[in-house]
């Protein structure tokens, strides 16, 4: 009789939690890319940056999701990092949540920090203070995700140039300088364009990348 009473009262506890349970997907959905490109800003506009998160997170066991680079584009075309990464919620590559949704991205309950903002293959980004520091994120993008409608160049010429001009990028480790050195995703602005001026400032070309689906 008692192992009877048992059986039916771990049935009844799997059957409950079992629901829950397969509901979870915290497969990763979120990462910081392990190398750009390698010709500085010029990522070859939005759609190189795209498929270059896509061959990234692929090769990292990923590749069935669709993947879009955090990244603004400026002028008559303009297209804001938070409309294109879809709805959330987002993980990293080792299960930890980042964010539920667009707002909470963008709001001081984001859990980006050094220890959570990983690349797809689970590895820690260089931050302030180890060397070299990689901590410079291309966004091309204010805080709330939206392109900037300030004069000059904030996305090194929507993401396709490696010279003149400047792309807004935010800290992953949440410190540093600039006018918001404790942001995710719109610190400061960079030197230049070119690899050299990326890295001269504390980066290495690198950006964010978010599964949609």
């Amino acid at each position: 009789m008692c192992k009877k009473t048992s059986i039916i009262t771990f049935a009844l506890t799997l059957t409950m939690t079992a629901p829950f349970a397969l509901g979870q997907d915290n497969a990763m959905s979120f990462f910081i890319t392990s190398a750009g490109p390698g010709d500085g800003a010029n990522l070859g506009g939005l759609d190189g940056a795209d498929a270059h998160c896509q061959g990234l997170a692929k090769a990292a066991g990923a590749g069935g999701k669709t993947w879009r680079a955090y990244l603004s584009v400026t002028g008559d075309n303009a297209i804001n990092a938070r409309d294109r990464i879809g709805n959330g919620p987002w993980y990293n590559a080792k299960g930890v949540a980042i964010a539920q949704d667009v707002d909470d991205l963008h709001s001081d309950n984001v859990q980006t920090d050094k220890e959570n903002s990983l690349t797809e293959n689970s590895d820690m980004v260089n931050g302030r203070g180890d060397t070299p520091n990689k901590h410079d994120i291309l966004t091309g993008s204010q805080m709330d995700g939206t392109a900037s409608s300030v004069d000059g160049d904030t996305t090194c010429s929507n993401w396709t140039s490696n010279g003149e001009g400047s792309a807004l990028v935010g800290h992953h480790d949440r410190q540093g300088g600039g006018d918001n050195p404790t942001s995710w995703n719109s610190a400061h602005g960079s030197r230049g364009c070119s690899q050299g001026n990326l890295q001269g400032t504390g980066g290495n070309g690198l950006y964010y990348c978010f599964a949609i689906d």
